[in-house]
Formats: structure tokens, C-alpha cells, sequence
């Protein structure tokens, strides 16, 4: 099993890339759903979330409103909370992450299990994994896929997305740290193509660790064997 974390800026383009790597075959979770599923009521993030931002970030149904959270860890009525956020919610979503892998392991021993998160770096998590992918496209084009996406126009859009980057290393940093860099500022055509490059090459990386892995049981073996007063 090959572990390969996927990252990248803000509407660089991550969730497309995962959607891609999917259809070859690859495994992904992605760090937002496991996120969402850990604010929801009856978790122990969620009773957490609520102690430090207070019910002020609740729905009538007590359930946590993403947007009104958003809002208070990111700064827009005050100084930015995020890092308070991140920590409370960040270690639970590597462990439920780091359990989904194992459990692959054993489902699917050969193939490659992805993780798409935009903090892996940030985080310090990026240990986790054989393999960096990272994803980039140009400034411009983070904000008008930002106010396509969200309805808005496009200063409101700059505005947001210059708020969220602040909270992310640059782009340049998580080029240097990658195995493997996406430029998704071309047509998907040209994205597929990259996708496809790197999955070809993490397939070949897999074989290769199992190989290694064989090698290495065989050889532990064979040392067990050798002392054993049997022998």
C-alpha cells in the first residue's frame, strides 16, 4: 500500500485532481468530509468546537453552521481564530485518516490510498505519507473559481481568498516540499495528462515497496531461522 497525501492552495483545483486519481483506481478521502463528519452532533470535536466558539455558531437544530464558524476562526469579526480550530479539530481527522489507511492495507494491500487535505504541510503531517502531490494554478484563477463556486463577485472573492491563503504556506514552499507538482492552470485535458504521468509513476513506487517490504519479512525470516537452536 502506497500512502500519498494531495494538497494544494485554496481553489487550486485539489478536489478535480481527486476526482481524476479516483477514476485510475486510486483510494481518497478527503480531510473536509472527515472534518464535517467530526463537528456533527454526538462527536467529541463537535462538544469541543463548542466550547471555544460558543453557541453563537449553531443552527436552530443545534447542529454547527459551517458558514458562522468559517467566519470566527478566519477573522471577519475579530482577529483570526484558526489556529484554535485547527487544533481541535486536526488531530482527530489525522487519526481517523491514519485508521482508514490501515484498514486499507489490509482491503486492498497493492493499491495507493490518497489523502486530500489543503493542511497536510501546515500540519506537520506530511511524514504520514510515501508521497506529496501538489497541487498549483495561478492567483488569478483561485478567485474567480472561488467566486464561481461560492455565487460571489470577484473583489468578495479576493478578499476571502487573500483571508483563507494567509492561514496556508505559499504556494512556493509546498512546491518545494512536493514529490510531484499539478499545474491545473491549463485546460483539464492538460491536467488529466499530468494526473495520469504521476499515477503511472506512484504505481510503480507501489510494486517497489512491496517488493521491499517482501525482501525485508524474507530476510527476517531467514535470520529467525538461522538462530533458531534447531539450526
Amino acid at each position: 500500500m502506497l500512502k500519498v497525501g494531495l494538497t494544494g492552495g485554496i481553489a487550486s483545483g485539489k478536489s478535480l485532481v481527486g476526482e481524476m486519481f479516483t477514476a485510475l483506481g486510486v483510494h481518497l478521502i478527503q480531510s473536509d468530509k472527515v472534518a464535517h463528519e467530526l463537528i456533527e452532533p454526538g462527536e467529541a470535536v463537535y462538544d469541543k468546537v463548542i466550547a471555544e466558539f460558543g453557541p453563537s455558531i449553531l443552527n436552530a437544530d443545534k447542529t454547527i453552521n459551517r458558514a458562522r464558524l468559517s467566519e470566527a476562526a478566519f477573522g471577519a469579526a475579530g482577529p483570526s481564530r484558526i489556529e484554535q480550530l485547527n487544533r481541535i479539530v486536526h488531530p482527530a481527522v489525522i487519526e481517523r485518516e491514519n485508521a482508514w489507511m490501515d484498514s486499507l492495507t489490509h482491503l486492498d494491500p497493492h493499491g495507493i490510498a490518497m489523502v486530500e487535505a489543503a493542511l497536510i504541510l501546515e500540519a506537520r503531517a506530511a511524514e504520514r505519507f510515501d508521497r506529496l502531490v501538489v497541487v498549483t494554478c495561478r492567483p488569478e484563477q483561485r478567485i474567480s473559481r472561488w467566486a464561481s463556486r461560492l455565487g460571489v463577485d470577484a473583489e468578495t472573492a479576493r478578499r476571502e481568498v487573500t483571508r483563507r491563503m494567509a492561514a496556508q504556506l505559499p504556494d512556493e514552499e509546498k512546491v518545494r516540499a512536493a514529490d510531484y507538482v499539478i499545474d491545473n492552470s491549463g485546460s483539464l485535458d492538460e491536467t488529466r495528462k499530468q494526473v495520469l504521468e504521476i499515477y503511472q509513476k506512484l504505481r510503480l513506487q507501489e510494486g517497489k515497496k512491496t517488493e521491499n517490504t517482501k525482501d525485508q519479512k524474507q530476510s527476517s525470516q531467514s535470520k529467525v531461522e538461522k538462530e533458531s537452536p534447531m539450526h
